[in-house]
């Protein structure tokens, strides 16, 4: 089985510590061995030359929407709540759903990113399941997938206008819980706040009951499945961390309790704020009809003062808060995620190290296999970058694709070096 040496370059590897001159050794899919210095000599193994690069873990996206339909070079302005939702009116099916899903993960696997944990899928098929498996296999390329369902919201008429009589209370989420299940999905994701993008003040309105919650949080466990959420009140916050939810999304106006309850459960809940939408609604969309004006009407102006007021407070106190902000849309599309990074450090507060940290080690945390995804280190999946220049000094580098010179996920090379060295 042949050997692969990451040599003369710079190693990070996950834990938040500088990188340091060293040395990586990856066998068949993992890595065996992380070496504090170079060598001279490395008999028959493969050598790849790092000189002026950092080698570190594959970026992790904790907020992944890979059914959504923008990316990098596919812009789909017909996905611009709450402009325009034209893109519902052209769906053609699993087959053309599934077909724009796998063209997005090979993009997002292009930018760095390695593994995904979903935040739900936007329409209800099984969209995601199908794409896990075909990365699994091998079939289509991009990242070591979690697959979400469709986002429940808890409101009694459906899209096309039914009215479900039994779509709330406890038992209706239980049953939720249980079909998403059986479909196959690894999470199930609640609406639980509503959003100002969908009504004036939703972001202040909590849909669910903490009954409701509960019962979704005792489906999840009893079918071995994580629940997400989205919760931007702090009564939904409050109500996520007492029924169980896994990764909550947003937070943006946690208060003192919801605080205090998240970092109860520090070790076992992740947080993602998502600020890549919300920078893009503020500052980058008046392209698609997102001047100053409508960024107020929905809600994004307050939002990013709300993030940038109490992440601070969430990286105080020790909870886990990962990059992932949204991508899909036409003024923040699928490939720009790296972005997230830099908001983290020049928006939230965190430290170019802290931000990394949390795109590897916390990201193989989310995906649960913090066992073996997101560090360099003996026994964990081959899944790495190697990056021109130092991310530790400046996170902006990961944006830019030509500085990402490798992408090896489970010891091969999806992007092959350009430079190896001489063997010794």
């Amino acid at each position: 089985m042949e050997r692969i040496v990451f040599t003369n370059g710079l190693v990070f590897d996950g834990t938040g510590s500088s990188p340091e001159p060293g040395e990586v050794v990856v066998e068949g899919d993992r890595v065996v061995e992380v070496r504090s210095r170079w060598q001279d000599e490395h008999g028959e193994d493969r050598v790849i030359d790092a000189r002026g690069c950092t080698v570190m873990p594959g970026l992790i996206e904790s907020h992944a929407h890979l059914t959504f339909p923008s990316a990098v070079g596919h812009i789909d302005p017909g996905f611009n709540p709450p402009l325009d939702v034209s893109f519902f009116g052209r769906i053609e099916g699993l087959e053309a759903e599934l077909a724009r899903a796998e063209r997005n993960a090979a993009i997002l696997l292009d930018a760095g990113f390695t593994a995904a944990y979903s935040a739900g899928s936007l329409l209800p098929m099984p969209t995601e399941v199908i794409l896990r498996g075909k990365i699994a296999a091998g079939a289509v390329p991009g990242p070591r997938l979690r697959a979400a369902s469709m986002e429940r919201d808890n409101h009694p008429v459906r899209p096309d206008g039914h009215v479900e009589p039994d779509w709330q209370g406890p038992d209706a989420c239980r049953a939720f819980v249980r079909e998403q299940a059986a479909m196959g999905f690894d999470s199930v994701k609640f609406l639980l706040s509503n959003d100002d993008v969908f009504i004036p003040g939703g972001s202040q309105i909590t849909q669910y009951s903490q009954e409701e919650a509960t019962a979704a949080g005792e489906a999840a466990r009893e079918c071995g499945v994580w629940l997400n959420c989205h919760a931007q009140s702090a009564e939904s916050v409050k109500i996520a961390v007492r029924a169980g939810f896994r990764s909550i999304y947003h937070c943006t106006y946690a208060d003192e309790e919801a605080l205090d309850l998240l970092e109860s459960v520090k070790d076992e809940v992740f947080v993602s704020p998502a600020p890549g939408i919300i920078y893009a609604n503020v500052h980058e969309g008046a392209e698609f009809g997102i001047d100053r004006g409508v960024a107020e009407k929905m809600g994004s102006v307050a939002a990013l003062e709300g993030m940038a007021a109490i992440y601070p407070e969430i990286r105080a106190r020790g909870i886990r808060a990962l990059p992932g902000g949204d991508y899909g849309f036409p003024n923040n599309p699928i490939g720009r995620n790296a972005r997230d990074l830099q908001l983290f450090v020049e928006l939230l507060g965190y430290t170019p190290l802290e931000a990394l940290r949390a795109a590897t080690q916390y990201g193989g945390q989310v995906m649960g296999m913090g066992d073996e995804l997101g560090l360099l280190a003996p026994g964990y999946l081959a899944d790495l970058l190697m990056v021109r220049g130092n991310p530790a000094q400046d996170v902006t580098i990961l944006q830019d694709q030509r500085n990402i010179t490798a992408i090896m996920q489970g010891g091969r090379f999806h992007k092959e070096p350009l430079i190896e060295a001489a063997a010794s």
